[in-house]
């Protein structure tokens, strides 16, 4: 397999879910600051320009972060990434696309993308505000689905994949102050092998 990332990026929730499994896989760099990814190179691999991209064996790809996440924890039943049961199978699927769809794309991106939102200058601080409002929302409504639990379900799951990005972003890029359970939860996954070693190969801390 290999995970085409940008460092820094929402793919960095795939390479630490990569990380955590162990299987072999290899890493490709889309220069983001280069616009690499509109370069023919890379549209040729996902025309959307965007990543995370994950090229399987055969070459063919999987493209979207809750896609990529779902198959790979198919693919690796013994790494037990999907809750049991098809019920809690689904909601994890409902707390990823709730994370990815509202999360990030409607909060984070307004912060670090504001000209997407509106290309008026003067309103930069209006729409990062506006982004703002939605991460703190997001982690307010899972505040008690999280709980005092280790993990968002109980057990560790495809669903750390995308906090594991969502809480790095907000420490340590938007400076946005985590609800206390969600704080420990940061610093539990922050202290698995497996981030440790996703953080470095991106050249992050």
């Amino acid at each position: 397999m290999k995970l085409f990332y940008s460092p820094n990026a929402c793919s960095l929730g795939i390479h630490f879910l990569l990380a955590e499994i162990g299987q072999p896989y290899t890493l490709e760099k889309v220069d983001f600051g280069a616009k690499a990814q509109y370069g023919a190179a890379f549209t040729a691999i996902n025309p959307k320009s965007k990543v995370p991209v994950l090229q399987l064996e055969d070459g063919s790809v999987i493209t979207e972060f809750p896609a990529i996440a779902f198959y790979l924890a198919r693919a690796n039943p013994g790494a037990k990434l999907l809750p049991e049961g098809f019920l809690a199978e689904t909601r994890a699927l409902e707390l990823l696309d709730y994370l990815i769809a509202t999360v990030h794309m409607r909060g984070f991106t307004r912060i670090f993308r504001p000209e997407v939102f509106s290309p008026t200058p003067e309103e930069k601080e209006k729409v990062q505000a506006a982004g703002t409002k939605f991460i703190e929302t997001g982690f307010a409504l899972l505040e008690p689905v999280l709980g005092a639990q280790k993990y968002i379900l109980g057990e560790f799951s495809i669903v750390e994949s995308a906090l594991f990005f969502l809480e790095y972003w907000a420490v340590n890029r938007a400076k946005i102050p985590l609800p206390a359970n969600f704080q420990a939860h940061y610093e539990r996954l922050m202290a698995r092998p497996a981030a440790q070693a996703t953080l470095a190969a991106e050249g992050l801390s």
